[in-house]
């Protein structure tokens, strides 16, 4: 079963359990996935790489915006925010601890040969592309700060 079709599944799902977190959630991957399939010169063909990438920015999207919420006094809309988010989450793979991204981080410093953070870009592109969907880009560049520091 692709991934498309287990989110359309789980709407199923939470449509029958009137889980309205879950269904708003699956919902919003649904509506960015045929966003992608009619969008203008696109394949209209999406494989689940594609699919967690959305999910990934949908996280991400969620996440920022509960730290508005909060910022702005509005627990309530954050908790929604965050909840939707780690019903995402579960189609996305495991993410990596900081302290396994670091080790990581630190192989790709040496492969790349860095000394200062002037390398942080060289080590940024082969990091966010060797930790693709395993880390959020924001962890990764706290790690590389540190260590190029």
């Amino acid at each position: 079963m692709t991934l498309e079709e287990q989110i359309q599944e789980d709407i199923k799902a939470a449509m029958k359990a009137k889980d309205t977190v879950a269904l708003n959630a699956t919902r919003a991957v649904k509506g960015e996935i045929l966003l992608f399939k009619t969008a203008e010169g696109g394949s209209h063909e999406v494989t689940d790489g594609d699919v967690q990438k959305m999910i990934q920015k949908l996280v991400k999207q969620r996440r920022e915006a509960a730290e508005q919420f909060v910022a702005a006094g509005r627990k309530e809309l954050a908790d929604n925010e965050l909840a939707e988010a780690s019903v995402m989450e579960k189609y996305l793979p495991a993410q990596l601890t900081e302290a396994e991204v670091e080790a990581k981080v630190k192989e790709i410093i040496a492969s790349v040969g860095a000394t200062s953070i002037k390398d942080m870009g060289k080590v940024m592109g082969a990091a966010n592309k060797a930790l693709a969907g395993q880390s959020d880009g924001r962890t990764i560049s706290a790690v590389v700060k540190k260590l190029l520091s």
